[in-house]
């Protein structure tokens, strides 16, 4: 950061937990189904990118009905197991195969996968609608999420939380088999531990839904996700920063 107003937005949009713009990945596993009847392919991965791969099944049915697809989520590293196992032909990741993971789909399938760059996603940080702050440094928000000088209360922080008696920051994450969980480890907590006690979910929906409904929570999800009973935080490099939502 030598030239600090424009480096900082450089730095926001492309490598930090900023606009946090995540790569959403097809990876393909290039086999056809033979044999009689109609052919079922089958997609298994991120719940990020889930319904909008359900809305391309409906459009392309419209085209070819004679193909079953079948959609399905769990997490990016679910989908591709699923991939490594030859369980399914398409795995759908919020971040990029490993090369562990290439080599034991070859391996195990005799095929090559092949990544595809389908769509960008925002990751947003969410509170509740009712929680008074605006934007929170990315220090801060490693020490709601990390094992390093944690933060417990919203109080810690200088947030007053109305009609609420117990501030108790109430942490939203998703399991580590997802994509978005690598991502935010990798961006925010710079690849060191979650902090234990989070409330691991499922989905990127189940992250608002919760968050919505706790006073006193914050979580991570895709900025499609948003809801009316949520608010999205501006999030600064460090105190006195310029907040980019």
């Amino acid at each position: 950061m030598i030239i600090r107003n424009q480096s900082l937005r450089y730095l926001f949009r492309s490598s930090i937990s900023i606009s946090l713009f995540l790569l959403c990945l097809v990876l393909l596993q290039c086999n056809k189904r033979s044999g009689g009847g109609s052919e079922t392919i089958q997609i298994k991965g991120s719940d990020t990118i889930v319904n909008l791969v359900q809305a391309w099944v409906e459009a392309f049915r419209l085209v070819d009905p004679s193909i079953d697809i079948e959609v399905s989520g769990g997490g990016s590293g679910v989908g591709i197991a699923a991939l490594e196992r030859g369980a399914v032909d398409i795995a759908t990741a919020s971040r990029n195969i490993k090369a562990d993971e290439a080599k034991a789909v070859t391996e195990n399938t005799g095929k090559e996968p092949v990544e595809f760059i389908v769509a960008f996603d925002a990751l947003a940080l969410y509170v509740n609608k009712n929680n008074p702050i605006d934007s929170i440094t990315l220090p801060d928000l490693a020490r709601i999420y990390g094992d390093d000088n944690r933060a417990h209360q919203w109080k810690e922080l200088g947030i007053t939380i109305p009609n609420v008696r117990n501030d108790k920051i109430i942490r939203i994450s998703r399991q580590s088999s997802s994509g978005t969980y690598e991502f935010f480890r990798e961006k925010v907590l710079h690849k060191k531990d979650f902090s234990l006690g989070s409330c691991d979910m499922n989905g990127s929906k189940e992250v608002v839904e919760l968050v919505g409904s706790t006073k006193t929570a914050i979580g991570y999800s895709g900025m499609g996700y948003a809801t009316h009973e949520i608010k999205m935080l501006k999030l600064m490099e460090k105190a006195d920063d310029t907040a980019y939502a």
